[in-house]
Parts: C-alpha cells; structure tokens; sequence
C-alpha cells in the first residue's frame, strides 16, 4: 500500500521533509498531493537527487506526484 501524504496548504520546506522522512523509511511507492507550482518542483527535485523516479499528473490546481525508488 502506498504511504500517502498531503502536503497542501503547507509552505516550503514542510513538504520537502515530509516526503524526505517517508524516502527515508523506505515507504515507496510514496504519493504526494501538493497545490503549489513551488512545492511540486522542490519536493520533484529533492526526490530526483535522493535517487528516485517522479511522475506528476495535474488535475484542476492540485499536482499528484508519485515516488518511486530508483531504477
């Protein structure tokens, strides 16, 4: 199962450490719900540099982002 995490209405760096905690427990695939342009990219590059894959699917305001551990 998935770990879930919300990361809406948070502001910079609360999402990047939320999802940084679950990459360090090892909670892949990780599914991340953000609604900032800012948290998206920060939480995608902070991921991509801890050696997983992100796909982002955008759907109205809201980004979705699935993490997962790298290939």
């Amino acid at each position: 199962m998935p770990e879930t995490i919300d990361t809406r209405g948070l502001s910079c760096p609360e999402p990047v450490i939320l999802v940084k905690r679950a990459i360090d427990r090892d909670r892949f695939p990780i599914e991340v719900t953000a609604d900032s342009q800012t948290a998206k990219e920060n939480v995608t590059r902070m991921a991509i540099h801890s050696g997983c894959s992100v796909t982002c699917e955008t759907q109205g305001d809201t980004f979705l982002l699935r993490i997962d551990r790298g290939v």
